[in-house]
């Protein structure tokens, strides 16, 4: 074969990828200093996600860093987006509108200071419970329709507590161990889902 039918080759199997037909996107905020603290924690699960597939999420597109890959027989993207938390819904808008792919579909990760760190509640639909992340997808899809992993940061320390202190301050090394458990379990969590056994997933997941 020469390389010019090996590149041809390629190129045909390529274009009979199916597209995605689902989104999963893991919330949080794209600089640096912000790793390793509780508003990121949907960044931490969705790498682990990507590194169970195989695969890493680097490549830019949709306002976000993106990858593909394949769960329960299902093409998904995976998304972490680069808009900061409050604008985290045009990534979100723009991908789903570009593979036409509805809210029911569109899974997402993210911190949730109401469970203590490293509990998961999977929801499929709701309002937004002071989340900015989540009301900006909201806000951007028109509907609370969509499912939802929620991961467990831990509630302020006390009720005057700034709480955008709070939920940008850094795990403490056991809490990390925690979330990384959690993260462990985004993935056959997404199976069930994606399966469409969303009361199983609930009812195994659900701390």
């Amino acid at each position: 074969m020469s390389i010019f039918d090996a590149f041809a080759r390629l190129e045909a199997e390529r274009k009979t990828v199916s597209p995605p037909s689902w989104l999963i996107v893991g919330l949080g905020n794209p600089d640096r200093k912000y790793e390793n603290t509780r508003h990121n924690t949907g960044f931490i699960c969705i790498d682990q996600v990507a590194k169970a597939l195989g695969t890493e999420i680097l490549r830019k597109k949709f306002d976000a860093l993106t990858a593909e890959g394949t769960i329960a027989g299902q093409r998904v993207l995976l998304m972490k987006p680069t808009t900061y938390m409050n604008l985290s819904g045009t990534a979100v808008e723009k991908a789903a509108s570009f593979y036409k792919i509805p809210p029911e579909r569109v899974l997402i990760i993210f911190d949730d200071i109401s469970l203590p760190v490293g509990k998961m509640r999977l929801r499929e639909k709701g309002s937004h419970g002071g989340h900015n992340g989540i009301k900006s997808i909201i806000d951007y899809l028109g509907t609370d329709g969509f499912p939802r992993i929620k991961v467990g940061v831990g509630a302020k320390p006390r009720p005057d507590y700034d709480l955008a202190a709070w939920v940008l301050s850094r795990f403490t090394e056991t809490e990390r161990q925690a979330i990384d458990g959690a993260a462990e379990k985004c993935l056959p969590a997404a199976e069930m889902i994606i399966k469409g056994d969303f009361s199983g997933a609930m009812a195994k997941f659900n701390g």
